[in-house]
């Protein structure tokens, strides 16, 4: 399986009153390392919008573990967790500078054509899904 890091420095603006990282910026960088994920797999988001398509995420689900804290630098490892027909399922840790879990998550996402009806990235970016083929699978 490929896993793809991205090291992330908190900033004050992302911690709460008690100086812990606020519950909704680990959804943030979520997508900060699925980003990651795909440009290390050689593709890019920004191409497929401009050819009329939107990945949105339709399923989220993420489990605190030990909190983050500002001046922390966290590692968001990501990877292709499933991909089927119409949907893919992406796998995240976001790892402590000590190497425990502060986070586990995951999203589910369906790529939508112009008419927001859900399409095939089979069909439409066959070396995308091919990718994803190949990288689930190790």
């Amino acid at each position: 399986m490929h896993i793809s890091e991205k090291p992330i420095d908190v900033r004050y603006a992302e911690t709460d009153q008690m100086g812990v990282v606020y519950h909704a910026n680990y959804i943030i960088w979520m997508e900060v390392g699925r980003t990651q994920l795909i440009q290390d797999l050689g593709f890019d988001y920004t191409e497929m919008e401009k050819e009329g398509y939107i990945v949105p995420v339709i399923d989220l689900s993420v489990q605190y573990k030990k909190p983050a804290r500002y001046g922390d630098t966290v590692t968001v490892r990501t990877w292709v967790e499933e991909h089927g027909r119409l949907r893919t399922t992406y796998g995240y840790e976001v790892v402590l500078p000590d190497g425990e879990l502060a986070a586990t998550g995951t999203t589910e996402h369906v790529m939508l054509n112009d008419k927001g009806r859900p399409v095939s990235l089979k069909r439409h970016f066959p070396k995308w899904h091919a990718k994803y083929e190949e990288v689930k699978k190790q």
